[in-house]
């Protein structure tokens, strides 16, 4: 057996990343664990924000609602999804994350596999109303 380090990132470490829209936080990562497959973070999406269309070329994104009530565009088709409930977003799929409840929303997503760059990952659609 090989001594491995273990890392615990606690969400108020991460700066909030709010580019996109809502605020997102990468927790676990090649930056912040090492990690050579994937990422995990955590989207806190307000009542009426969004995360902008975007979509990742090399990932498929497994999201897991927290907390609230998320309206997910998948190639301009809606799909409600409310706390408790997850959804696999395969790569290349155009998507955008809408809160339309009265609560902030609150969700995990893990993408993988990584891409070749951090860069070549993430291709926004649009822009920031």
């Amino acid at each position: 057996m090989t001594a491995q380090t273990v890392h615990v990132v606690d969400i108020d470490e991460v700066e909030p990343n709010r580019r996109r829209g809502g605020d997102l936080r990468v927790l676990l990562s090649p930056k912040t664990v090492g990690a050579t497959s994937g990422f995990l973070g955590v989207a806190i999406i307000g009542p009426g924000d969004r995360v902008n269309e975007h979509y990742h070329p090399y990932s498929d994104e497994f999201v897991y609602v927290i907390h609230g009530e998320l309206v997910v565009d998948l190639d301009g088709v809606p799909h409600e999804i409310r706390g408790g409930q997850g959804l696999m977003v395969p790569r290349n799929m155009r998507h955008r994350f809408r809160n339309v409840g009265q609560d902030e929303a609150r969700m995990v997503f893990h993408l993988c596999p990584l891409a070749p760059r951090p860069e070549l990952g993430h291709v926004d659609t649009e822009e920031n109303p």
